[in-house]
């Protein structure tokens, strides 16, 4: 186990905007680059860390307590 592995969380494929109505007959790759990252901020900016929170209690990762945090108080 790598303790600083990063794993994907979302992908967006042009499949993703047709189902929702939107033409991508010409959107290109750099198109596509630009629409998830600017996705990717506003997930970040929005709701990430709310959900990443609701979603580690759900599957069951603890929290650290206290003295794991070396005395120092959630804030």
């Amino acid at each position: 186990m790598c303790a600083d592995e990063f794993f994907k969380i979302v992908s967006v494929h042009r499949n993703d905007l047709e189902r929702i109505g939107y033409d991508t007959t010409n959107v290109d790759d750099a198109t596509m680059r630009r629409l998830a990252s600017k996705m990717g901020d506003a997930y970040c900016e929005m709701c990430f860390w709310i959900d990443l929170e609701i979603i580690a209690e759900a599957v069951g990762i603890p929290k650290k307590t206290n003295k794991s945090l070396g005395g120092a108080e959630d804030g």
